[in-house]
């Protein structure tokens, strides 16, 4: 399977992207999407340039958003953090994942940051076996959100000292 091409959100991607958003949450029992906790969907790829990060998608034929991934500094831990990584289930384990990741990658390389880290759903495990693959590890603790799904999230890093493209 060739893998649907890269490219920088814009925010026309609103409505395709909060389809990927919810169609990922539906997979896991609980796991509700609501507009009203994703206002940063209204508008994407602005939201991501307001905080100096980017948010890439891949599109598949017909405007279809099969892949996306954001990040944004957070300067004060000298890191990247990483957002909306989600994939299609038709493109996982194709390499969609790691080249969406890789875009990540090189902007906190370009910025000279020491890590990268993430929050992630106690309830997607199979993404936290990709976040493990790619060197992350999960920190103690968990935080509770108090949105409509009752989520509960581990934190992961990525010290870059060691990192793999």
């Amino acid at each position: 399977m060739s893998l649907p091409p890269l490219r920088d959100a814009t925010d026309a991607d609103s409505e395709p992207l909060a389809a990927l958003v919810a169609a990922s949450f539906s997979e896991y029992p609980g796991c509700l999407f609501d507009w009203s906790e994703f206002p940063e969907l209204r508008q994407p790829a602005s939201h991501f340039a307001r905080k100096g990060g980017r948010l890439w998608v891949a599109e598949s034929d017909g405007g279809r958003i099969v892949g996306s991934i954001g990040v944004a500094p957070v300067p004060e831990q000298d890191a990247v953090e990483l957002t909306k990584v989600y994939v299609d289930p038709q493109f996982r384990g194709a390499g969609l994942a790691q080249a969406l990741f890789a875009r990540t990658l090189a902007f906190a390389r370009d910025r000279g940051c020491a890590e990268m880290m993430l929050w992630s759903d106690t309830r997607f495990a199979r993404g936290h076996r990709f976040y493990e693959k790619l060197g992350f590890r999960r920190w103690p603790g968990e935080r509770y959100l108090a949105d409509i799904s009752a989520t509960w999230e581990y934190h992961f890093r990525k010290p870059l000292a060691d990192a793999q493209p």
